[in-house]
């Protein structure tokens, strides 16, 4: 019979004492005794190694511009590797569709009215409890490198370099526990450099990381690197089919300020005609990327966009023609900064190859929200319309996860509040109840439909501020969209079918065909109100 001994440090002298070493073994005592495993115990592993974790993450990457989505625009290859050897979620969302309120939900697992960070003017509490916290608790290394925008310090982080509020696209400056830095070169170069760096050199080697790459591109004003600066110069891009939305029936799409065709996009800052002769917003703004530039980045910029100013002097355009122009540059300008995201996705990828880490290492792809492509004439985020509701997701589980085969896409829906509790139960770290996510790890097991959701839940705050987007929450179903507008000088219900009309044009809340379907998403925002406990939306329901 074999003697037992429940405890890893046991005395050297009372082994010594034991009369046949060939039979002793050690057991942990919660294991022993049937009891829990501790947040400290890494439960899903294989052979007892912890899985790391990259998550990388871009800013108003929509999923039209992945080509893994939507071949149209633009091939993304570096990105589709994540898919293609993973799963892409064909039905994945946010909570509320800017910046700071979704980064907030994504390291906390809970919705902005709970986290507190319901706008981007709002300053996020760094001392609640996130995903990266808990995992430093269980033994990992945690870093973070790129855009934080969340006005506090990062927290949770034994490593953290990040962009000063939106960050530029040429030498930005950059944050660090010691003051700020400025660094040489293109915004995701550095950030990418600075990840690899620390994964190369600076992290324990010994212990389990998770890795944060959170991209500023391509946000707002879409500057492309150097070596792509003259990508798409001679590419024509299609038209949505609703650029010229007429917003009938819907009086909150309709008061917007962030249409293509009018000064809501700067002749300047927006679409880099750099002249005093055109009337403009926010010159200053342009002039104030272009002086961080040294005399050969400023030289290849001028090469193009000197070239693009004297074709728009000298072609007078005016009504569709302008706006269609208007169009076709924004595109070109977003894409370059996506080809720059991708090359730089291919280097991360490429590195752990080489290095081996692919086989216990989960990579995500997202973006903290979508945005539009021309889609009702429109460039930036905000509504819950499902151009920038729903976000890009992608995710490869480690070689080593055998548990986790799926592949191919999942059309499950899924937030990110789901983020972090995933990322908590690979690790084998208990997910806190108050967080509102839940793991989407089932989902990965293949050859199982696991019981899921049929509803999701959506909110925004910021309101009066740019763009003019007016507050609104509202539900999703698989089929249908019910929102309701609300505050100052808009109080409004719309309702979409989104099988008939997935371009959500037609306002039907009105429709009395539709008053039983009606009935139902009223039902369902109610109960998800009160799930969630949001209090603005349990006062108007």
């Amino acid at each position: 019979m074999p003697l037992i001994l429940f405890n890893f440090t046991l005395n050297q002298k009372l082994i010594d004492m034991l009369p046949d070493k060939r039979f002793l073994f050690f057991v942990p005592i919660a294991s022993a005794l049937g009891l829990p495993n501790s947040v400290h115990a890494q439960d899903k592993k294989v052979e007892d190694k912890p899985f790391n974790i990259i998550y990388i993450m871009s800013d108003d990457h929509s999923y039209q511009t992945i080509s893994c989505y939507d071949g149209r625009f633009i091939q993304t290859p570096n990105i589709d590797r994540i898919a293609s050897d993973g799963v892409r979620f064909t039905n994945s969302f946010v909570t509320n569709s800017i910046s700071g309120p979704s980064r907030a939900t994504m390291l906390t697992g809970k919705f902005t009215h709970k986290n507190g960070m319901t706008t981007n003017a709002t300053r996020f509490d760094s001392t609640q409890v996130t995903f990266p916290k808990l995992l430093q608790q269980a033994g990992y290394q945690t870093a973070i490198f790129g855009k934080w925008h969340l006005k506090s310090e990062p927290s949770g982080f034994d490593k953290w370099d990040v962009l000063v509020g939106q960050g530029f696209y040429f030498n930005p400056v950059f944050i660090v526990p010691e003051g700020r830095v400025t660094r040489h070169g293109y915004s995701t170069d550095i950030i990418t450099d600075l990840s690899l760096e620390w994964l190369d050199k600076d992290r324990d080697t010994t212990k389990p990381f998770c890795l944060l790459i959170h991209h500023k591109a391509p946000h707002r004003n879409w500057m492309g690197n150097i070596p792509d600066m003259d990508l798409f110069e001679d590419s024509v891009f299609p038209l949505p089919d609703n650029f010229y939305d007429d917003y009938k029936g819907r009086p909150a799409a309709a008061a917007q300020e962030m249409s293509i065709a009018k000064q809501e996009m700067d002749y300047a800052f927006d679409l880099k005609l750099d002249s005093d002769s055109i009337k403009t917003r926010l010159r200053p703004n342009l002039r104030n990327a272009l002086k961080r530039m040294d005399s050969v980045q400023r030289k290849e910029w001028d090469r193009v966009y000197d070239s693009v100013l004297v074709d728009f002097q000298e072609s007078k355009l005016e009504g569709k023609e302008l706006a269609e122009w208007k169009y076709q540059r924004y595109m070109k300008d977003y894409l370059k900064c996506i080809k720059s995201v991708d090359d730089n996705i291919g280097r991360v990828l490429d590195y752990l190859e080489k290095n081996g880490l692919l086989e216990n290492t989960m990579i995500v792809y997202t973006s903290d929200q979508g945005f539009y492509m021309g889609e009702h004439g429109w460039f930036d985020k905000r509504f819950m319309y499902e151009e920038s509701f729903r976000t890009p997701l992608l995710v490869r589980m480690p070689d080593n996860a055998t548990k986790y085969r799926k592949r191919g896409d999942i059309g499950k829906m899924v937030q990110n509040i789901d983020y972090a509790p995933t990322i908590l139960e690979l690790a084998g770290v208990k997910v806190p109840e108050e967080m509102d996510g839940v793991s989407m790890l089932p989902l990965l097991e293949e050859g199982k439909e696991p019981k899921w959701r049929e509803s999701l839940y959506y909110q925004y705050f910021e309101y009066p501020a740019e763009h003019a987007v007016r507050r609104h929450y509202g539900v999703r179903t698989e089929r249908y969209k019910l929102i309701r507008f609300y505050g100052h000088d808009i109080e409004n219900w719309e309702l979409y079918d989104l099988l008939e009309d997935p371009s959500e044009m037609n306002n039907l809340y009105d429709n009395p065909a539709y008053n039983k379907v009606k009935k139902s998403l009223h039902k369902e925002l109610d109960r998800l109100a009160r799930k969630y406990k949001d209090p603005v939306a349990m006062k108007r329901q």
